[in-house]
């Protein structure tokens, strides 16, 4: 389908997961990993405000700058690297396809 892209989550266990998500549908990282049920909690709703949906980036890709938000909240987070971006942050669209993330351990 034109409208899908695919993402690669590993899980915390290093399953990695092929995803297909639609990039018509204005969802996130997060929103399509709960979607394959993966265990992803996104407590707060997709705000930036829990952290519980932390991955890592492991591919090459450029992902949009982090907002002050996202940025505040990784501060407070747990397991924080270099390359954690929340999922809720991560909007679907063409230039994320074929993206590698791993989730975070859980707090």
């Amino acid at each position: 389908m034109a409208d899908t892209i695919t993402i690669t989550i590993i899980d915390r266990e290093g399953v990695a997961h092929e995803l297909e998500a639609p990039t018509d549908m204005n969802m996130n990282v997060m929103e399509v990993c709960k979607s394959y049920e993966l265990p992803v909690e996104g407590t707060c709703g997709g705000m930036a405000m829990c952290a519980s949906c932390q991955c890592y980036l492991e591919s090459d890709h450029e992902l949009p700058e982090q907002s002050d938000d996202e940025l505040d909240m990784l501060d407070q987070a747990f397991h924080v690297e270099d390359n954690s971006r929340l999922g809720c942050q991560l909007h679907i669209n063409d230039d994320l396809d074929g993206v590698v993330l791993r989730l975070a351990p859980e707090a």
